[in-house]
């Protein structure tokens, strides 16, 4: 169970990070959908954006990222197969499939001022810094994530509703039941 709470928050962070990228292209437009009127940025321009803001590398990253859960979550597989999804090929299905998000949420126009952004001391400074940012945030995160999910779990326990193992009173009698369990501050919950 642990090993699945830990990669369902892993997944959720993941996205998170993948949101905060957008909110940071989200506070230079007021509209969620780009008026009819405006003309729709070419699929150069998105890719240029994503190259800019770095949406490609992060896009790497994640790739990268999620074949090393994947080969900690199934260590019978070999290194090798795991390597085989850690390529360019993968990062470009991912891209081609976004462009026409950025497409529908942002305009050329949108797209020439947020590239001008980027280009900037203050867009690159926010390109470089991000990685950072996020990993502190995810950090932070996780803990908050674990001493809400201890508070919840004491809260439970107190009222009843699960015995001392963490288990459903009902399947305590009724057998072995499924535990609830929180991995311990600092620990791996991949490694469960």
């Amino acid at each position: 169970m642990r090993k699945w709470i830990g990669a369902g928050l892993g997944l959720l962070l993941a996205a998170g990070a993948g949101s905060a990228v957008a909110a940071t292209h989200k506070h230079h437009k007021a509209a969620t959908h780009k008026p009819a009127t405006q003309a729709e940025a070419s699929e150069a321009q998105v890719r240029q954006l994503m190259e800019v803001s770095g949406v490609d590398r992060m896009l790497g990253q994640m790739n990268t990222q999620m074949a090393a859960m994947m080969q900690q979550q199934v260590p019978c597989v070999p290194a090798s197969y795991w390597q085989g999804f850690i390529d360019a090929k993968g990062v470009r299905e991912l891209t081609e499939r976004m462009v026409p998000i950025y497409q529908r949420h942002f305009s050329a126009a949108d797209i020439q001022g947020l590239l001008k952004f980027y280009r900037s001391p203050l867009g690159r400074k926010v390109v470089t810094e991000m990685p950072a940012t996020m990993a502190e945030g995810m950090q932070l995160g996780q803990e908050w994530g674990r001493q809400r999910a201890q508070a919840m779990l004491s809260d439970l326990h107190k009222s009843g509703r699960i015995d001392d193992q963490g288990r459903c009173p009902a399947a305590s009698a009724a057998g072995p039941g499924t535990k609830l369990a929180v991995p311990a501050a600092g620990s791996s919950s991949a490694r469960h």
